[in-house]
């Protein structure tokens, strides 16, 4: 019995799928729900979900054997399917801000299709991407963000559709919101489509540029510098604002460096940051002495690929062991005395891993330093501490958030295992976890104003911590130069009760090669 309404679903579907091969209907009713809801390139997702009209659409895509279309229908039916399979996962989820707040939005969640079940993913790479080797099909798949290429108000028709790839293309290339060029500081930002897609485009920045400026109405000067904005995940939803929001996003946010980002593929980044710790201890009520720690941590990283980065850290340490009242400054006295003491402590490799292609500014950094030089604890009797004698393993998860043109919310998770070394109760690995939280507002597209906030629990057998708030500032001279100014005070318990003080003066720079 079983076997027997297996065949005969089998064969009531097989009747479906042959009788909708005949798309006429649905190019028609997919040009008119385009035309119905989309007005310059956002969508009226609210409407939508209203008056239920997407439900015939949908009904077609699952019933349409599309194996058996020609290359042209096929080609056509699966842009008009997966731009209308967008729609379907936000409005199954609507109201919300960004796709990317649909959990699995394009990798998980699965869409009928044909009798098959897909995800957009598969869809765009493997059904549409990979057979047909067009890299138009960036410019007319529209990812519901408002940094797609705009989703335009009528279906793709396969009497047409070579037509349409290339007005499309060529109107996408063409807007200067979607290709920036900065004259003044001889710079080309492209959106993040060519650095996720850079083989379909040749596989190197050279190749993106000369298949744009196939279509440009003018080139783009070879000898200018590539970059990358931030692609803007914000929904293309109709809205009183949405059109301005994408140029005010372009505006406030096309040149912010974002920590979490991984570089391209053959760049070099380098980073110096330095952070000057000091701390005033009491005894009976008053101050009576200060350490201070000068701490360079040179970063370099290198794009192996886009998604995969390699590089190595650097560590140089300068300490001093002072009373209260004097200069924190005076640590950068190069002498070397019973209470004060310099030298690089450690180095090590790192690399940089973005796992999610369609989550960029997600990525987990790992770095592993090794102690160089000799008693670093100062275990003798001349030798202050300057750091650990034993290894360091250090490992970060960034996240970015952007909230609108004007403001982020960036998070990191740290993982940290600090060799301690030897001590009377044996050998001690320190293990903490620490977070940190910090809002960034744009107030023009080269300068960042930001607050920190930051808890570190050290899970010991005597439990600790640190807690620290600070407020910094970020500007970027050119897109390959920032420079960055922070301020933090600890607010420890332990600081709190005994009238102790703590704070950290840092200063970074960035460039880009």
């Amino acid at each position: 019995m079983r076997r027997l309404i297996s065949l005969v679903s089998t064969f009531i579907l097989s009747i479906s799928l042959h009788a909708a091969t005949d798309l006429s209907s649905f190019f028609e009713q997919a040009n008119t729900f385009f035309q119905q809801y989309v007005a310059d390139g956002a969508i009226d997702y609210n409407l939508i979900k209203q008056e239920g009209t997407l439900e015939p659409l949908l009904q077609t895509i699952q019933t349409t054997a599309i194996d058996e279309l020609d290359t042209n229908t096929k080609k056509a039916f699966l842009i008009n399917a997966y731009n209308l399979l967008v729609i379907k996962g936000v409005i199954d989820h609507y109201p919300t801000p960004s796709v990317l707040d649909i959990p699995g939005f394009f990798d998980r969640i699965k869409h009928d299709i044909g009798g098959t079940r897909a995800t957009l993913n598969t869809i765009e790479k493997k059904w549409l991407l990979k057979p047909y080797g067009d890299a138009r099909l960036h410019f007319v798949l529209v990812c519901g963000a408002v940094g797609c290429p705009p989703i335009i108000s009528e279906a793709y028709l396969p009497n047409t559709l070579e037509t349409q790839l290339e007005q499309q293309t060529t109107l996408a290339l063409n807007d200067p919101n979607f290709i920036q060029v900065d004259q003044a500081n001889n710079t080309i930002r492209l959106s993040q489509i060519f650095k996720w897609y850079r083989s379909d485009f040749g596989g190197s920045q050279n190749t993106s540029i000369a298949y744009i400026n196939r279509y440009r109405e003018a080139a783009l000067p070879a000898d200018y510098t590539i970059t990358f904005y931030d692609y803007n995940w914000q929904l293309n939803e109709q809205t009183a604002t949405s059109t301005g929001a994408l140029e005010n996003a372009v505006s406030n946010s096309e040149n912010r460096y974002v920590v979490s980002a991984t570089i391209p593929k053959g760049t070099f980044e380098v980073k110096i940051f330095n952070n000057l710790y000091t701390q005033q201890t009491t005894a009976n009520g008053e101050l009576t002495d200060r350490a201070t720690f000068f701490t360079a941590l040179t970063s370099v990283l290198y794009g192996w690929n886009d998604r995969f980065n390699i590089g190595f850290d650097v560590r140089y340490r300068q300490v001093q062991y002072n009373s209260a009242n004097d200069s924190p400054l005076s640590v950068f006295n190069l002498e070397s005395t019973p209470s004060s003491r310099q030298g690089f402590t450690g180095i090590g490799p790192k690399f940089r891993y973005a796992p999610f292609e369609q989550l960029p500014n997600f990525s987990i950094q790992s770095a592993f330093w090794f102690a160089t030089g000799d008693d670093l604890a100062g275990n003798g009797a001349d030798l202050p501490y300057i750091d650990f004698n034993g290894h360091t393993s250090f490992t970060q998860i960034f996240n970015d958030f952007t909230i609108n043109d004007h403001f982020s919310i960036f998070t990191e998770l740290d993982i940290v295992v600090e060799d301690i070394g030897p001590s009377s109760e044996g050998h001690i690995n320190r293990f903490s976890t620490p977070g940190i939280v910090i809002l960034s507002y744009f107030p023009n597209p080269k300068t960042t104003l930001y607050g920190i906030g930051s808890y570190s629990p050290y899970w010991q057998r005597e439990f600790d911590y640190f807690a620290q708030a600070g407020a910094g500032a970020k500007y970027q001279v050119t897109p390959k130069l920032e420079f960055e100014l922070l301020y933090t005070w600890f607010t420890n318990d332990d600081l709190q009760s005994t009238g102790g003080r703590a704070a950290t003066y840092n200063a970074g720079i960035r460039f880009n090669l």
